[in-house]
């Protein structure tokens, strides 16, 4: 027994004694790895190289980002006022008519009917694409939504502080504010 004894406590040595050998040529890569100053220095040159690659294509990326939707802003902005012109195509074409047939006829009547219709196609146009007159004669002054032009003396009690006439309709397109409605105010 004591034989085998010996042999697992030989074998035990031997086996501390390969890992010895085994850490010591690790500790000899790692110092080949970590080797002289010099080469420190140029990987890390190459990793400062490989950052400022990598940061400039992200800025020039973004650069390209920003340019693009630039102009596909200026693209829509330009089909929505194609759109918009094309809906008013129409009432151009019926004032167009209006006015040949005025001047051929020579009579107003017909001339004054014509320019009454194509005014509500403008205006069903125009407020089928958003657009709304404000509703301003008596109404409260509000500077957030109006204009005044002048105050005269209110006819009446119940008119001083409200709208008595509008000089230059107001509009709103989809709800928000255009052009503010120029008025005359009482006072």
């Amino acid at each position: 027994m004591s034989d085998e004894k010996k042999k697992n406590q030989k074998t035990t040595e031997e086996q501390d004694i390969d890992q010895v050998a085994l850490e010591q040529e690790e500790i000899q890569e790692k110092k080949g790895e970590a080797s002289s100053p010099e080469e420190e220095l140029h990987r890390l040159k190459e990793d400062n190289a490989e950052l400022k690659d990598k940061y400039l294509r992200l800025f020039a990326e973004f650069d390209n980002y920003k340019k693009r939707t630039i102009r596909e802003k200026m693209e829509m902005m330009k089909n929505a006022a194609q759109d918009t012109m094309s809906e008013l195509l129409p009432i151009l074409d019926d004032f167009d008519r209006a006015k040949k047939n005025a001047e051929q006829e020579g009579s107003k009547e017909p001339f004054s009917e014509g320019v009454g219709l194509v005014y509500h196609k403008l205006y069903s146009t125009l407020n089928r694409l958003g657009l709304e007159p404000m509703e301003t004669d008596g109404e409260p002054f509000d500077p957030e939504l109006h204009e005044a032009i002048t105050e005269i003396p209110a006819p009446s009690e119940k008119l001083k502080g409200r709208i008595i006439d509008t000089v230059e309709k107001g509009y709103q397109l989809n709800g928000k504010i255009i052009r503010h409605a120029k008025v005359v105010v009482g006072k």
